[in-house]
């Protein structure tokens, strides 16, 4: 049972997420209280939840004013975990009573969700009025969005936590292949970034970043010239949204029965161009007696538009805020449109594109850092500096108020009034004397800034603004496919099980192939009590509806064992399977050496069973 909610100062809940138990429970507790206490009116879920809390967002917000200081975590009487941390005006609150969560797991999560809003909704975050307006709607249908969009990223965060080594370490893992990882920097450049930035209809974007994913693993990444380099904080960002848009399933990554069949069929296999290494080894895959040439196994190229190997994607980008530098301007929430294309289950192409009018973001980024720093002054007590020396140096300051303000198109009047009324408080000798005053005058100004921001960059969607159009999207997905289609079954690193199962269903027991710089190699053989590796026979060819192999679903093993003891009937034999992967660059001879000598090895510590 566990929650997590944002309150603002008003002791007013903005955003409320929870597991299904935990709001259960709750739900049943708030819909009990009329019965108890003979009323007639249940109040609404959400401003029940106001009411729960109310005491203790008051609390810390009085220890905070009156000592400065607040309590970051306790335990209530059932048990109940609450970890507490204040960022600006708003009381962030974790909750957990089923003792799966401590208190560190708690804080994380609450800084994980403070980073996914301030990577969706950007420098508004500054403002806690235009934030809390932003979190809850007053439209229903849009705040259940908000916060369905929230709670799935936090859902996806703590599954991969759990799951992924990645995101365990919070680190970014590459996937490592040189000849792959050159190809495909080869493809980004060529495919994406020229073809998108060269295209007539990109709507004034660019591609400043573009990637290609394997799960939550880095294949390849690609920059355009004048990007500014993207913080690994933000990449780790941008792999959860990829994540929660188009999760991981291992049960599509295996090859189809239909591919299998075909090469099995036709004999015929296509390969990724091998590197000249591989290329001197030659290649053959070699299944018990039989030679079949050229290795490798190919997805049937029908596959690029079915809808098990290609997801229906939205094409409509997200609005992100990255960290950026803009012809050495800083801006730690730069405006960027996110698209998250899925190539096939399992790997995907994410764009990166700057928007227009990012330069105003720019402007609007140094503004509020100015502001606020003059209202933290202020709300200590101290007095404005006019010095050239002081930050911000409040006549450059009033420059670049003026010359922004005389270029923006959208709540000119607003922000000019507020603007007005500052200057009047903070450059009069007449009003210079009422701190109060003007820390309310700089705060109107900062909230006009963020309504300005807003406007620019959250009040328009990415889909109700000019966007990629949807041909040009298509086009470099499909491009991109094209490209990796030989590669995409080696990119999703299992298949060769399901590729040595469906083998063994046909009666080969020995599976070898090239794919790319790597030998891949499937064993079964069969020992008797004392370690003799007995002979090969020939295995029977099972049906296409037979059962599955494997132990749960019908035990095969067992059954191949009684096939094959039919004339070793006064011996105990066992069954092995072996999957190994190794460098192309060594011969097929010694690969088949190392792998006998691996199955003697594993087996010589303990004499347990392999399998």
């Amino acid at each position: 049972m566990k929650c997590l909610l944002i309150a603002s100062e008003s002791a007013q809940v903005l955003f409320y997420w929870a597991d299904q138990d935990f709001e259960a429970r709750l739900r049943q507790q708030f819909e009990d209280l009329p019965e108890q206490h003979g009323e007639t009116h249940v109040p609404a879920f959400e401003d029940s939840i106001n009411t729960l809390f109310a005491p203790l967002l008051i609390s810390c917000i009085t220890l905070n004013e009156k000592i400065s200081d607040t309590y970051t975590s306790f335990i209530s009487e059932n048990n109940y975990l609450f970890t507490v941390h204040q960022f600006g005006e708003c009381t962030y609150i974790a909750v957990n009573g089923d003792g799966s969560e401590s208190e560190d797991d708690l804080r994380r999560k609450i800084f994980v969700l403070k980073k996914i809003i301030d990577l969706r909704f950007g420098l508004v975050t500054l403002d806690a009025g235009i934030l809390k307006k932003t979190l809850r709607p007053q439209d229903t249908e849009k705040r259940c969005k908000v916060w369905k969009m929230l709670q799935g990223l936090l859902i996806t965060y703590s599954h991969l936590r759990e799951e992924d080594q990645s995101f365990l370490v919070e680190a970014v893992e590459r996937l490592i292949h040189p000849q792959l990882c050159q190809q495909c920097i080869e493809f980004l450049d060529r495919y994406v970034v020229q073809q998108i930035n060269g295209s007539l209809d990109r709507a004034n974007e660019e591609v400043v970043h573009t990637f290609i994913l394997v799960h939550t693993k880095l294949l390849s990444f690609l920059s355009s010239r004048n990007a500014s380099s993207l913080r690994p904080s933000d990449l780790l960002s941008l792999i959860l949204i990829a994540q929660d848009m188009y999760p991981s399933d291992d049960n599509q990554e295996a090859l189809t029965d239909k591919d299998l069949e075909k090469s099995l069929e036709t004999g015929e296999f296509n390969t990724p161009k091998l590197s000249a290494a591989a290329q001197e080894e030659g290649g053959s895959l070699e299944c018990n007696s039989h030679q079949v040439t050229q290795p490798a196994i190919e997805v049937a190229e029908d596959t690029v538009q079915s809808p098990e190997s290609c997801p229906a994607r939205d094409t409509v980008p997200l609005r992100v805020f990255l960290d950026a530098s803009v012809k050495d301007n800083y801006c730690p929430m730069m405006p960027h449109n996110m698209y998250c294309m899925s190539l096939w289950p399992g790997i995907s192409l994410v764009l990166l594109t700057k928007v227009p009018n990012s330069q105003v973001a720019v402007s609007l980024y140094h503004l509020l850092d100015a502001f606020t720093v003059i209202e933290a002054r202020l709300s200590e007590g101290q007095e404005l500096g006019h010095s050239s020396h002081t930050h911000p140096n409040m006549s450059d300051l009033k420059q670049k108020m003026d010359k922004f303000i005389k270029a923006i198109g959208v709540l000119k009047q607003q922000l000019q009034s507020a603007w007005v009324d500052f200057k009047s408080k903070a450059f009069s000798k007449v009003n210079a004397g009422n701190p109060p005053d003007l820390l309310q005058a700089c705060r109107n100004v900062k909230s006009r800034l963020c309504l300005v921001y807003q406007h620019y960059f959250l009040l328009k969607p990415a889909g109700h603004s000019q966007h990629l159009t949807i041909d040009l999207q298509t086009k470099t997905q499909k491009n991109i496919q094209e490209k990796l289609m030989d590669w995409k079954d080696f990119l999703l690193v299992w298949s060769l099980v399901g590729m040595g199962q469906r083998y063994l269903q046909k009666g080969y027991t020995t599976l070898t192939f090239r794919d790319g710089d790597y030998y891949c190699c499937y064993f079964l053989w069969f020992e008797n009590e004392v370690g003799y590796k007995l002979s090969v026979i020939e295995l029977p060819v099972l049906s296409d509806d037979s059962a599955p192999i494997g132990m749960l679903t019908g035990d095969y093993y067992r059954k191949l064992l009684r096939y094959y003891g039919k004339n070793h009937s006064l011996e105990m034999i066992k069954c092995f399977e072996l999957f190994t992967i190794h460098f192309g660059v060594i011969p097929a001879d010694f690969i088949v050496q190392q792998c006998s000598d691996l199955a003697r090895r594993l087996w010589e510590p303990s004499r347990i069973p392999l399998f």
